[in-house]
């Protein structure tokens, strides 16, 4: 285990202010993957995850809908009809789903789906995918069950998969909401199927977890799990350092190291690096008008503010990426608010993103107000990022923003 530590130092806050606000004349081009429908339990699309379940090379997209129920997965067509409507399957109904994943869990070499229930079901769920891949588009073919260890015990918020222990195949670390929230990760027994053999083991107490992303923060060579917590005493961002497989399966704790956001509501965040220097950097939406930049410097992390576009309140979603193809990050950003407004925008900086100019480039029209997780890929295979996400109230469903630049 590396010895290098990053501590927690006192926040240097600037803001990064615009030099000029400029948008496109017209908004991109939206095209929907999975549209709502209230007979199919499709309303209320959450989140979205990506992963190749059919091996085609082609990354397929699960979503949660949460007040429908469905748990979708959406195979990806290829880049000639990715502007229509995608082949999907709903391989569960549960309730109030908040998030939905894909992870081999019994290693047979399919993707299952494990999905995050909030609300009275309080539950996760694994959707085992059928062992015939010829299947998949099979609704009946795919099996749901609850996991014993935590079912009806919290209101479960988000999963990710990873293999803590080194040992019987892929663990799930996962975080919830409400009295009694926490983070903790839930240990794969020797026959994975047997859901009754998994145990829970609780790491930190939370207030309302919203992201909790993999990354090798200390450079030791497992993955480190970064947090963000929008709700409780001590909300903000913070990074659980994995204590290595043979600890992990001593069920030590992990110890907590603070990168920034304290006392703020932060909701998603995006892992990258935003000033092309090398380093590890974290941008996190935030509820009071701002995304908060933490930048990741030798002794520890420094904080700063951008402020959100077209004066929204706070923001949701948050990706780093080069978007307009200069070779610099840029960051797209979906923000929760105003029907009016254009919640989906994309911002360049020019300079430093601490101290720059930030230029806000518009994406979406005024449809839509609470957009979830935002991706970044080419779906057109033309070369640049286009954005992918879903929103939840206006009931746009899963929908991708398809990037004009030529």
């Amino acid at each position: 285990m590396s010895q290098q530590i990053f501590s927690l130092l006192p926040p240097l806050v600037l803001v990064a202010t615009f030099a000029s606000t400029t948008f496109a004349a017209m908004p991109w081009t939206r095209h929907t993957i999975d549209t709502a429908d209230r007979g199919l339990g499709k309303r209320g699309a959450d989140g979205v995850r990506l992963a190749d379940i059919n091996g085609d090379g082609r990354p397929d997209v699960t979503t949660g809908w949460e007040q429908g129920g469905a748990i979708r997965v959406c195979l990806n067509p290829g880049p000639r009809r990715s502007k229509n409507p995608w082949p999907g399957v709903t391989v569960g109904n549960v309730g109030s789903p908040e998030d939905a994943v894909f992870a081999d869990l019994d290693g047979d070499g399919q993707l299952d789906v494990i999905s995050c229930c909030e609300g009275r079901t309080r539950s996760i769920f694994v959707h085992w995918a059928p062992a015939d891949r010829r299947r998949q588009r099979d609704a009946v073919a795919w099996n749901t069950a609850a996991i014993p260890a935590v079912a009806g015990r919290q209101q479960w918020m988000y999963a990710l998969p990873l293999d803590v222990d080194g040992r019987h195949g892929i663990d799930l670390v996962v975080g919830s909401k409400g009295a009694g929230g926490s983070v903790g990760w839930l240990e794969s027994p020797r026959d994975p199927r047997r859901l009754n053999d998994w145990t829970f083991h609780r790491l930190v107490d939370a207030g309302w977890i919203m992201s909790l992303e993999p990354h090798d923060i200390d450079r030791d060579g497992d993955l480190d799990v970064v947090v963000s917590d929008r709700r409780g005493p001590r909300r903000g961002v913070y990074w659980l350092e994995h204590p290595g497989q043979a600890t992990a399966r001593k069920r030590k704790p992990w110890r907590r190291h603070e990168i920034g956001g304290r006392g703020v509501e932060v909701l998603f965040v995006a892992v990258g690096d935003l000033d092309a220097d090398g380093h590890t950097d974290i941008v996190s939406a935030a509820r009071e008008s701002r995304l908060l930049y933490c930048r990741q410097t030798p002794t520890g992390w420094s904080e700063h503010s951008i402020r959100l576009p077209d004066a929204f309140r706070y923001g949701k979603g948050v990706a780093i990426g080069d978007i307009d193809g200069d070779g610099q990050p840029d960051l797209v950003m979906a923000n929760r608010g105003d029907p009016k407004k254009r919640a989906v925008s994309w911002m360049s900086y020019r300079g430093s993103p601490t101290t720059g100019d930030w230029t806000v480039h518009r994406i979406s029209d005024a449809a839509g107000v609470k957009f979830d997780l935002v991706r970044l890929l080419d779906l057109d295979a033309d070369g640049d990022l286009d954005v992918l996400t879903c929103e939840e109230v206006h009931n746009l469903g899963v929908v991708w923003y398809e990037n004009p630049r030529k």
